[in-house]
């Protein structure tokens, strides 16, 4: 895999963590600008897919497992939408801690995904 697209793609994550997290403290929602963010990410995060299955269908082979790889890629990109989707329903702070939760997911099955590849 790409290792810098990994790291673009948690410290994408890690920010979208923070500020979601800062707005819970503050006793906030998840606003438009919220969303806004995790589209971003989210898109971070289809690039890596995109990347994933081009290293796959080019002959790349991951450590642990075509299967699995697939399954973490597909898991990441879920991440953060399915997050999302969850905090439009839960319109208090907790929507936002929702979010929050969700990015550092995804920051994890990112630094899992480098691990499957054989990083």
């Amino acid at each position: 895999m790409l290792d810098a697209l990994t790291v673009a793609v948690s410290a994408a994550a890690l920010v979208l963590a923070a500020w979601c997290g800062y707005a819970a403290f503050r006793d906030q929602p998840t606003k438009d600008w919220h969303f806004i963010g995790m589209a971003v990410v989210s898109l971070l995060a289809l690039a890596q897919v995109v990347v994933g299955v081009v290293r796959l269908a080019g002959g790349g082979k991951p450590d642990e497992g075509t299967v699995i790889f697939v399954s973490y890629l597909v898991g990441a990109l879920a991440a953060v939408p399915a997050a999302g989707f969850l905090s439009l329903g839960e319109r208090t702070r907790w929507g936002s801690v929702t979010v929050s939760a969700g990015a550092v997911v995804l920051a994890v099955l990112e630094v899992r995904l480098h691990d499957i590849w054989g990083g």
